[in-house]
């Protein structure tokens, strides 16, 4: 049976194209009806990896061809979901790695690869959109050869088979000069290359839990390969933590295999297929499910850890409990809990009255995915700047540290290296790409980089394009200047003037809209100057007659700056807030009462 299995991920970097190569590979697999209609992007399932048009949570998908089963693992590109990346290559016995023809090798590529080799994976190499106008596909053959090269990949990776592809088109080739007809070379390929599951069909049952989801009415289910031997539905099973701890004993009520995107219920599993188990309580990811006759755990691959947290409390603005329902802090507590629990790329920790969170993370976006979640699903909560996790050896302050790359114009090159200089950034590399455009490779403080990528595309008028990944934990470099201007604080209650707006507009940009409606505390928009600043937009114009308020000039207000959940997660200050709910999100001082604000300052 297993010899029939082959289980391969597909990794890059972001935006090269996994997701829309696997939806060529399901159409032509014959998995689908010729009259069904299929959307595009057919892995990513959930509102916000539609609506970003990023993978954010790896799947697993299966196809027939030539009586093998195929299981394919989609696999996030963005950085900061790279612990999804980790877990589920414990489940492949190979990997495809996608590499755009026209941006090479990027940040995630080294990263997802590094991690690829170190397993002793067999990789296939695929040079995608090579029918772009700015392909150069054979340079960036050989920078995926060099990258191989670096990461010390053996003999046996090195001698890894090449081919051109255009995913979106649907065809691949071995020789840019062959006919593109379809992606049958990638499945005859992805047969003969990669191996078949080195499971033992003969000990006793045990899987390693790798992805966890929950089901209204199947409860947890857990997805992970199949080590060794089998399982029928009903058999009991222990589960075995890696401390090699007996987590708790149950049976598996429901056993489901891969067909397509969708979980079919089988009676039977065995050694080397990749399956969805249900029945289990506690059972996490990492953990082992089991017959009684395994003793040690499956091993499991350690996660980078976090560099990056926030602090989440209970939103206690004016308007709080207007638009959620999702209140309490024991609420945003068990929520929490849950994600750390089924996202080992999350931390969790609480103070003592349990009323404040603090969440690690990657990054910006995995932390502002997790806040866009909770927010739909009707939560109201605060958060805070995020804050860089150190560490100590000994008496010497560490940091993380970041790889950042950079495709930028040759004429805003100079103002991005000056940039990421105050930002104690030490630049490595820098080379041309043809047509005008340059590559910059700097190490830099993760902390510098915070809130820079509203910056970095105003100075590039929309055109760069930046990379981030975690680097390694060096001394800590010293200060470093953060948001020179102060805020606009509001100094009353109640919805926005027009009149007030219009006439506030000279001390600085404002975030608010005539009809708004806001609170003592809210911040409204930036100060020219490099201090707080509170003001009144709630004050109308003193009329003294009706000819008088008829012979007003027409008011022209100045578009307000909308910012997106990260920039203003990344925006605020250390004593301030940003307020999530449902339909809004207000930024804020800590402390609304002015009188409590002067009070702080002067304690710090």
């Amino acid at each position: 049976m297993r010899n029939k299995i082959r289980n391969v991920a597909i990794i890059a970097h972001v935006d090269h194209g996994k997701t829309t190569l696997i939806d060529s590979i399901m159409k032509q697999s014959g998995m689908f009806r010729d009259n069904e209609k299929i959307e595009e992007r057919i892995m990513d399932t959930g509102d916000l990896e539609k609506e970003r048009g990023i993978t954010i949570l790896a799947k697993s998908t299966s196809i027939k061809w030539n009586n093998y089963k195929i299981n394919i693992i989609d696999t996030p590109g963005h950085a900061d979901f790279g612990g999804e990346v980790e877990r589920v290559l414990s489940m492949a016995d190979g990997v495809i790695l996608l590499t755009d023809a026209s941006e090479g090798p990027m940040p995630q590529t080294k990263f997802v690869l590094g991690k690829a080799l170190n397993k002793g994976l067999k990789p296939i190499v695929i040079i995608n959109k090579v029918d772009k106008k700015d392909s150069r596909s054979k340079e960036v053959l050989d920078e995926v050869f060099d990258l191989f090269v670096a990461l010390d990949a053996n003999d046996l990776q090195l001698d890894f088979p090449i081919l051109f592809a255009s995913g979106k088109n649907g065809w691949c080739v071995n020789d840019l000069k062959e006919d593109r007809i379809n992606l049958n070379p990638l499945m005859d390929l992805i047969i003969n290359h990669i191996p078949a599951p080195d499971s033992d069909e003969t000990r006793p049952f045990a899987m390693l839990a790798t992805l966890l989801d929950s089901d209204p009415y199947l409860g947890r289910c857990l997805t992970g390969k199949v080590e060794s031997g089998s399982a029928k539905v009903n058999d009991l099973v222990k589960v075995i933590n890696l401390s090699n701890k007996i987590i708790e004993s149950g049976r598996l009520t429901k056993l489901y295999t891969f067909e397509g995107t969708k979980r079919v219920a089988v009676d039977i599993v065995s050694a080397g297929d990749i399956i969805c188990i249900a029945g289990l309580t506690k059972c996490s990811v990492s953990d082992t499910v089991c017959n009684d006759l395994i003793e040690k755990p499956l091993p499991s691959t350690p996660i980078d850890p976090p560099t990056m947290s926030i602090t989440i409390t209970v939103n206690d603005s004016p308007y709080a409990g207007q638009e959620g329902k999702k209140l309490t802090s024991t609420a945003i507590r068990e929520r929490l809990l849950s994600e750390a629990e089924s996202n080992v790329a999350i931390t969790f920790k609480e103070n003592e009255k349990k009323d404040s969170f603090e969440i690690g993370g990657r990054g910006e976006l995995q932390l502002g995915v997790l806040i866009e979640t909770m927010r739909r699903e009707g939560f109201e909560l605060n958060v805070s700047r995020p804050q860089v996790l150190y560490k100590f050896d000994g008496e010497k302050k560490l940091e993380p540290m970041e790889e950042v790359i950079i495709d930028v114009d040759e004429k805003f090159s100079s103002n991005v290296i000056n940039s990421m200089n105050t930002r104690k950034a030490e630049m490595r590399d820098m080379k041309a790409l043809g047509a005008s455009k340059i590559r910059l490779n700097f190490i830099a403080p993760s902390r510098g980089l915070i809130g820079f990528q509203g910056q970095f595309l105003t100075e590039t008028r929309g055109t760069g394009v930046i990379n981030r990944l975690f680097y390694k934990y060096s001394t800590y470099k010293g200060d470093i200047i953060g948001r020179r201007n102060g805020a606009l604080i509001s100094t009353e209650t109640g919805s926005a003037v027009a009149y007030a707006i219009f006439n506030l507009q000279d001390r600085g940009i404002m975030f608010i809209e005539p009809q708004t409606k806001i609170y003592t505390g809210m911040i409204v928009g930036e100060h020219n100057r490099n201090n707080d600043l509170e003001i009144n937009v709630l004050k109308g114009k003193q009329l003294t007659n009706v000819r008088a308020s008829g012979t007003d000039k027409a008011i022209n207000l100045v578009p307000p700056v909308k910012m997106n959940l990260e920039q203003m997660i990344s925006y605020i200050r250390d004593d301030e807030l940003l307020e999530v709910t449902p339909n809004n999100l207000r930024l804020r001082k800590k402390f609304l009462n002015p009188h409590e604000r002067k009070r702080a300052s002067k304690l710090n």
